[in-house]
């Protein structure tokens, strides 16, 4: 049965592949940035007007249909980037500084090619597809999705997903159990020392110094803080500071990102990171305040879906990566891990031309979109195979 299902979903998918693409192109021509992706969900619940749609999460929506009891979620990301495109095609973006970067358009149109290809099947467990915004921001979509009880209204036993990797081999899918994505947080950090003439500097206590001297001290507080064999990362993003070269500013201000696998060092880096900065500025006479934004958890891969997805693919002759991706980017499809079994599966677009997510000239080719739409295909199978196990 469940070879038969996925065998019919696969051919649903490949009769309904040129219109995919066809949506592919109008959502990436025309894409919205997160809390503006009112227009880009119309378009998808237009396309599947069969289904009753329902809002979630202020921009978002989903629906439901199949039987009743626990159904699988499928998760498509809806939000842009702001990127201003130079891939040069003849459907790149229309709104300037706006971009599908990060491969959420190949997402979106192989849900609906999956949701098409399933609308007429007697699927053995329900299905809710959730067209989820304000992936790329933070604070993100998904905790609003969940806070909106949409998990339970919908019966939704597991979640899956699918995203495009050019790290993974092209043609290639990529599970893994455990974690694949890092937990996310970003900081602040606001030296506040004594302003004055950048010909008296012994008049002053420079904050741009300060931080400059926090900012070296970061590069050290993986290394003492957390154990070699944990993946984690502390990346400053911004510095901010003073107004004219011969003026020493009152204060500086520096942000950046935390990516950890495991709460424990989630923990020691807020503290050590804290610890650093307020030490550092009480040695030169200044100040420091250390300001904290949770992100979500790590995503973490259910075993049981993620054995059982790696042998539909192999069934399907689609090849499985032999050492899983895993990365220190972060997603916040994790959210749902922490409330039912969830896989996500990266969809293979590498080529070898260093052109990666979140760059003005990623763009997937048409092979991307089939891979993600019989691989979402193929999770949604394993995830109703573990719900009736």
């Amino acid at each position: 049965m469940t070879e038969s299902l996925l065998t019919r979903l696969v051919a649903g998918i490949d009769a309904v592949l040129p219109e995919a693409a066809s949506l592919r192109r109008a959502i990436h021509a025309d894409p919205h940035l997160g809390g503006d992706e009112m227009d880009t969900r119309d378009v998808l619940t237009q396309a599947m007007p069969w289904l009753d749609w329902l809002p979630v999460a202020e921009t978002g929506a989903y629906a439901r249909f199949g039987p009743d009891g626990p159904a699988v979620g499928l998760r498509a990301e809806l939000d842009a980037l702001p990127i201003t495109e130079a891939t040069g095609v003849e459907w790149e973006s229309q709104r300037r500084g706006i971009m599908h970067a990060c491969g959420h358009d190949v997402h979106m149109a192989a849900l609906w090619a999956v949701v098409t290809a399933a609308r007429d099947l007697d699927l053995p467990v329900g299905m809710v597809p959730l067209l989820q915004p304000r992936e790329e921001d933070n604070p993100p979509g998904a905790p609003d999705v969940v806070a909106s009880g949409m998990l339970d209204d919908a019966e939704v036993g597991a979640m899956v997903a699918v995203h495009v990797q050019p790290q993974v081999e092209r043609g290639v899918v990529s599970t893994g159990a455990g974690p694949v994505n890092a937990a996310f947080d970003s900081f602040e950090i606001t030296v506040t020392g004594t302003g004055g003439h950048g010909a008296y500097p012994h008049l002053a206590v420079n904050p741009i110094t300060t931080l400059a001297s926090i900012v070296a001290g970061l590069n050290d507080v993986v290394a003492r803080e957390v154990d070699p064999i944990h993946p984690a990362v502390v990346s400053v993003g911004t510095i901010h500071a003073g107004t004219a070269s011969n003026v020493i500013p009152d204060s500086a201000r520096a942000s950046g990102s935390i990516r950890t696998f495991h709460e424990a060092d989630r923990t020691a880096l807020h503290e050590a990171i804290r610890r650093l900065a307020e030490g550092t500025a009480m040695a030169r006479g200044a100040s420091a305040t250390t300001r904290f934004v949770r992100g979500g958890p790590a995503l973490v891969n259910d075993p049981g879906l993620s054995a059982r997805a790696d042998a539909l693919y192999a069934e399907l002759g689609i090849g499985v990566a032999a050492v899983p991706f895993r990365s220190c980017g972060s997603d916040d499809f994790a959210e749902y891990n922490e409330l039912v079994p969830s896989l996500m599966s990266f969809v293979g677009t590498g080529t070898g031309d260093g052109i990666g997510l979140h760059h003005a000239q990623f763009l997937p080719g048409r092979g991307s979109l089939r891979l993600a739409a019989v691989a979402l295909a193929a999770n949604y199978v394993a995830a109703a195979g573990q719900i009736r196990s």
